[in-house]
Formats: C-alpha cells, structure tokens, sequence
C-alpha cells in the first residue's frame, strides 16, 4: 500500500534523513520508534511532501507521488494525523469533520458523521463544543475523526500519545486497533510500550536512519535494541 524508498530530507542545511526506507501493507499496523529528535515526524512529513525529500522515492499503490502535493496526496487517499493535532479551535467537533469531507471510493462504507461517531462516541456528545475548549485527549479524537472524514486507504499517525493521560493512552490504542480492518496505519511514536502492544511490525529510527526492523515479538524480545534506541 506504501512504500517509501532512501528518502532523503534536509531542513536548510541539515540533513535529517538520510535514506530512510520502509513499507505498509495492507491490514497491518507498522510503528516507527525512536527517541525524541530521532527523525519519526520528518518521515511523516517527508512521506506527505509536508517536507519533501530532497531524493528516494514515495509510492503508494504502485504510484510515484514523492512530488506531489500535499493535497493530492490526500485526495488519492492518505491521511496524515500531525503531532500537534492541527484541529480548528473555533470550529465545533462536527464542524471541524464536515470541513474534512471527502468523497468515499467504490470499494469503501463511507465515513460519514453517522459512522465517525459510532466510533468515537465521545465526540457525539461533544458535537457542538468548540475545538478549543477539548482536552489534550478529545483533541487526539478528533484529530483522527476528521482524518477519517476525509475517507483514507492508509493513515499515517504523528505521536498520538503526546502529552496523554494513561486513562486515555489505553482507550486510543482500542480505537486505533479498531481501524485496522478498515486500513493500514503508519504508526509515529516515542511510547514503545504503547506502539509495540498494538503493532504488527516496526521499524526502529535513530539519528535518520534506519536501526533496525521486525515484528512485535522481535522488537519486544530484542534488549539491546531496546536499550539502546528506545530507553526502555
């Protein structure tokens, strides 16, 4: 579903990646970990052309979209959550969905307000409250509900649990469990704890490169990688 080969991303004169590569299949969920400044939001970026690499290349469904635009991208059918939610503080939760509409493919059930409130019944009751005034984890909620308006193939999640409570760690990791069967999830995270207990496979990043890759079971069994990368 998306492949990302030796990108190369440089902020300025800094180069942050260097040839990081990586896959996402469909029906998995793939964590990228890695310390804080590691290089987990600029893959993100890089992947949406929020920074584009400088070379390597961006496929999704067999595409080459490394340069196209950020909004292409997700009119193709990615969805991109940031690490700082990016929700609109003077919008209502379903204002803040209907602006994120997109049209649903033939193979999908749409994700309409109906659905996305099936799935996060917490923001049914905060319909009609501003994005302003929700909590650090109803923000995270509607983060993600308003990506899913957009109605992706894949969803690409930047440190969801950044500044959470573990009450609300927990029931996150349920909702995104819940997506797996509707798409693919790239997985951004500092919370190795978190991001292994609902993970298929990972990815292990450190100073812009590419550590170390396997499933849960290695990473969760692999002490030095733990160690060394990941502090845990």
């Amino acid at each position: 579903m998306l492949q990302v080969s030796d990108i190369q991303v440089y902020y300025g004169d800094s180069h942050v990646l260097q040839g990081v590569s990586l896959e996402v299949r469909p029906g998995e969920i793939v964590c990228l970990l890695g310390r804080n400044g590691a290089g987990k939001s600029t893959t993100m970026r890089g992947i949406m052309g929020v920074n584009p690499p400088k070379s390597g290349r961006v496929f999704f469904k067999e595409d080459d979209i490394t340069h196209l635009p950020v909004y292409e991208k997700a009119r193709r059918g990615m969805a991109f959550v940031p690490e700082d939610r990016r929700i609109f503080p003077g919008l209502t939760v379903h204002e803040n969905l209907e602006v994120a509409i997109l049209p649903a493919r033939e193979e999908q059930t749409p994700w309409d307000p109906g659905r996305i409130y099936q799935t996060f019944p917490l923001l049914a009751r905060l319909r009609a409250r501003k994005g302003g005034n929700l909590s650090g984890g109803e923000q995270q909620m509607l983060a993600i509900a308003r990506a899913l308006a957009g109605n992706p193939l894949v969803l690409l999640l930047d440190e969801p649990c950044e500044g959470l409570a573990p009450v609300i760690v927990e029931e996150l990791a349920g909702v995104i469990v819940g997506l797996k069967s509707n798409m693919p999830i790239l997985l951004a995270e500092q919370n190795a704890r978190f991001a292994l207990s609902i993970a298929d496979r990972g990815y292990v990043i450190d100073k812009g490169i590419i550590r170390y890759e396997g499933t849960r079971a290695d990473l969760l069994s692999n002490e030095e990688i733990q160690s060394r990368y990941l502090s845990v």
